[in-house]
């Protein structure tokens, strides 16, 4: 139990940068919505972004797990780890940076962005720097920092903010009633582009606080140790590519396979917008999964290094993982109506795949924790077949059923993709790395909050007795957790004031 406290409490700590600045992200999402000037806009936004977490992945290689693995061996020099991994990265960055900025005219021809080669070479620069940041932000993890990690990511977020809200409200208003104070630097009709601007800015911010980290590092590659890292590391690749297309190739492809003889590339960009917007009501559930991951994966590789058995500890995170994403799932599916209004009114449309969104993050949560048995085998490569699996379902999916139902064969697409990449890692890693799961009560849980759902889905209430009623349905759920596998006592700090 005093593993798994631990646990929670760095769950928590990481929780303030991850929770609370995605949250702050997530409230730039009505204000785009507001603000840009059609749906069609806010898709070029959401089609960039999805590039740019593919990008990401492939700038970071798996490096980052990587050096999570050999930065806990014995018989390694932490910082000579970490210096050969950043340097390695940070070569990698640039020359991508610099090949991308010259082709960047011509790739935002193929992505129908027009002359536009500027949102492509600003995003390029930015994801860049962000995935050389990757490598020192590990570092802090690994130095169990979590409040410097946190106040990295709060303040980037804060810049991050101020810029976006600089250019897209004060900016305008100032040019309506004092043009001469912003005319020599800003374009109003430069739009969705400074939200790139603003990113890109926030990311160099990251670079200045993270400077006595980049300090640490010896400027030499140990190239022997290098070369382990990277045969470590490099099926990662193939899984986190395949892995982050199966989040995000739909809003990559979606344009693509909307258009047809009756739709336009007008038309696909803002139904790609709808559901980006969408997709942001949903993402409470992916901040609760990364806020978990960042405090799970450096405790597997330490718990692993310090004894041969801890298979007890990762059932219990299987588990309460499952119990309180579920809780979230709930939540937000009871009161949706509420949670709505984050978005502007003509978006509303897509809320119906929300619930959808929801269970897939839930499915893909369960997935990455169950990914630990071939990480800790050093079997990486069941990893990339799995998220291989997963594409290829995804693709399909998408590829038959975008241009006849649209963004629902999306979000379909990644329910089943998550669902049968979880089950299928599921049986394989009992047979190599077996862990007694209590599928008991994780199958509890799953359909007493699926049955919740559909009680309040189909129930004839409405108004207030409905809100009432998922409530009591909400409060039942919270007490059946703390009465069956949560005592009270056992939660930190709360356990102070509850009873033996």
């Amino acid at each position: 139990m005093a593993e798994m406290k631990n646990l929670a409490k760095q769950t928590a700590i990481y929780g303030v940068s991850s929770i609370l600045g995605r949250f702050l992200n997530w409230c730039l999402a009505p204000m785009y919505t507001y603000v840009l000037a059609n749906s069609a806009e806010y898709g070029i936004y959401t089609n960039v972004y999805a590039w740019v977490a593919l990008l990401l992945v492939l700038l970071t290689y798996g490096m980052e797990t990587g050096f999570f693995r050999y930065v806990n061996k014995t018989d390694q020099d932490p910082v000579n780890v970490y210096s050969s991994v950043l340097l390695c990265v940070g070569l990698s960055s640039v020359i991508f940076a610099s090949v991308a900025t010259a082709l960047s005219p011509a790739v935002a021809g193929a992505l129908n962005y027009g002359a536009h080669g500027d949102y492509v070479a600003i995003m390029c620069i930015t994801v860049a720097i962000d995935a050389f940041c990757c490598i020192p932000m590990a570092y802090l993890r690994y130095k169990n920092r979590s409040v410097k990690f946190a106040m990295v990511n709060l303040v980037m977020i804060f810049v991050n903010i101020f810029f976006n809200v600089f250019f897209l409200i004060i900016c305008p208003w100032l040019n309506k009633v004092a043009p001469a104070t912003v005319s020599w630097f800003f374009d109003p009709n430069y739009s969705v582009g400074y939200i790139f601007v603003a990113n890109l800015i926030s990311t160099l911010s990251k670079v200045v606080m993270l400077s006595p980290e980049l300090r640490v590092a010896h400027f030499h590659i140990d190239v022997p140790l290098l070369k382990k890292v990277l045969s470590y590391s490099l099926p990662l690749l193939i899984l986190g590519v395949a892995g982050i297309m199966n989040q995000t190739l739909d809003k990559i492809i979606f344009p693509f396979l909307y258009v047809s003889d009756v739709h336009t590339w007008t038309d696909a960009k803002a139904q790609l917008g709808i559901y980006g917007a969408c997709f942001k009501v949903a993402m409470v559930m992916m901040m609760f999964t990364q806020a978990f991951r960042y405090a799970y994966e450096p405790f597997v590789f330490a718990q692993n290094k310090n004894s041969s058995d801890k298979k007890q500890q990762y059932a219990d995170a299987m588990k309460f993982f499952v119990i309180f994403s579920l809780l979230i799932f709930l939540g937000m599916v009871f009161y949706l109506d509420v949670l709505k209004h984050v978005i502007q009114r003509n978006y509303w449309e897509g809320l119906k795949v929300v619930p959808i969104i929801l269970v897939s993050y839930v499915f893909q949560g369960i997935y990455f924790n169950l990914s630990l048995w071939y990480k800790l085998t050093d079997k990486t490569y069941f990893g990339a077949v799995f998220s291989i699996i997963g594409l290829c379902i995804t693709v399909a999916i998408n590829v038959a059923f975008v241009p006849v139902i649209g963004y629902w064969a999306s979000a379909g697409a990644s329910l089943v993709c998550f669902f049968v990449i979880m089950l299928t890692s599921y049986f394989l890693g009992q047979k190599y790395y077996p862990i007694d799961y209590d599928l008991k009560t994780i199958g509890l849980y799953f359909f007493l909050a699926m049955g919740m759902f559909a009680v309040s889905k189909f129930s004839p209430c409405v108004g207030m007795l409905k809100y009432l009623q998922n409530t009591v349905m909400f409060i039942a759920y919270l007490a059946l957790v703390f009465k069956r596998d949560l005592p009270l006592r056992a939660i930190p700090f709360v356990g102070r004031f509850v009873r033996k």
